[in-house]
C-alpha cells in the first residue's frame, strides 16, 4: 500500500481491551470488510495495556496491513484512539470498537455518507431509522436519556454520540486532537463537542448493524462504568462552558 499518495486513503484505528478470546477473529472480519471498499487503508490497532494475551495472539497472527500500537499500562478507550490518530497517516481517520457487536461491514456505509455529504464528521448512529440493532431494554432507556442529557448540556444535534463508529477528515483531526483530554468513557462526545466549538458544523449520522450480546444493565460493574460517564460527561460541560478551554489557541500550532 502506497503511502505517498494520501487522496482517499483510510486510516482505521481498533482500541482493543482484555479480547484475547475474539481479536484475531475480530480483526481478520474488519480486514475482510476493508478488503472491499474503493480505498487503500492502514489498520492501526491499539492494545489499551498488557492485561492479558490479546498483543501475543495478535503478534502471532501477523495479519497483513495490521500495524500494532502497544503500551504496557491500561490508560482507557478515548486514550488508545487518541493514540491511534496520532499515528494514522490518512485523509479519512476512522476508529470502530472491537468486541463484534458493530458489523464491519458498515465501514463502507459511513464512507458513501462521508463522500455523499462532504462532511466533516460521520457518526455511526443506533437511533438512525435505516439501523439494525439487537440490545436490552435497558440498554435503550440510557441511550435515549443520554441523548436528551448531550442534547441539553452541549446543543450538539447527533442522535447517538456514543456507538463506537465515526469517521472524521484528517483536517478537523489535526485541530481537535491536541485539546481532547478524556481518556475513557466520554471521549466521542469531546471530539463532536471540540469540533463543533471550533467551526466544524458538517456532521452527519449513517445507520450501522450493530448486536448487543450482553443483557441487562445490572452488574455493580456496568453501574459504576455510567456513573463514570456521567462524570466526564459533565467535566467535558465544564472544560467546554465554564472554562471554555476547547476553544482556547494552543502554542505552536
Amino acid at each position: 500500500m502506497a503511502d505517498d499518495n494520501l487522496d482517499h486513503f483510510l486510516s482505521l484505528i481498533i482500541p482493543v481491551y482484555k479480547q484475547e478470546a475474539t481479536i484475531v477473529r475480530n480483526i481478520r472480519e474488519i480486514k475482510q470488510a476493508l478488503d472491499k471498499i474503493r480505498y487503500p487503508y492502514e489498520l492501526i490497532v491499539v492494545i489499551d495495556g498488557l492485561i492479558d494475551k490479546s498483543y501475543d495472539k495478535l503478534k502471532k497472527a501477523k495479519i497483513p496491513n495490521a500495524k500494532i500500537i502497544v503500551y504496557k499500562k491500561n490508560h482507557g478507550k478515548s486514550y488508545a484512539i487518541r493514540a491511534g490518530m496520532n499515528k494514522a497517516k490518512g485523509d479519512y481517520v476512522m476508529f470502530i470498537d472491537s468486541g463484534m457487536e458493530i458489523d464491519p461491514n458498515g465501514i463502507s456505509m459511513l464512507l458513501e455518507h462521508m463522500e455523499w455529504y462532504n462532511a466533516d464528521i460521520i457518526v455511526g448512529s443506533k437511533r438512525h431509522p435505516a439501523s439494525l440493532i439487537n440490545y436490552s431494554r435497558s440498554r435503550r432507556i440510557l441511550s435515549f436519556g443520554y441523548y436528551y442529557l448531550v442534547r441539553l448540556l452541549f446543543g450538539v444535534n447527533v442522535r447517538d454520540t456514543q456507538a463506537g463508529i465515526k469517521i472524521f477528515k484528517k483536517e478537523l483531526i489535526k485541530k481537535v486532537l491536541p485539546r481532547l483530554v478524556e481518556k475513557r468513557f466520554a471521549g466521542d462526545l469531546e471530539i463532536l463537542v471540540v469540533a463543533k466549538t471550533l467551526g466544524y458544523h458538517r456532521i452527519f449520522e449513517a445507520p450501522i448493524k450493530l448486536d448487543y450480546k450482553l443483557g441487562k444493565i445490572t452488574s455493580a460493574a456496568n453501574l459504576t462504568a455510567i456513573w463514570k460517564i456521567l462524570f466526564d460527561t459533565l467535566a467535558i460541560f465544564y472544560r467546554s462552558r465554564i472554562l471554555k478551554s476547547y476553544n482556547q489557541s494552543l502554542k505552536n500550532k
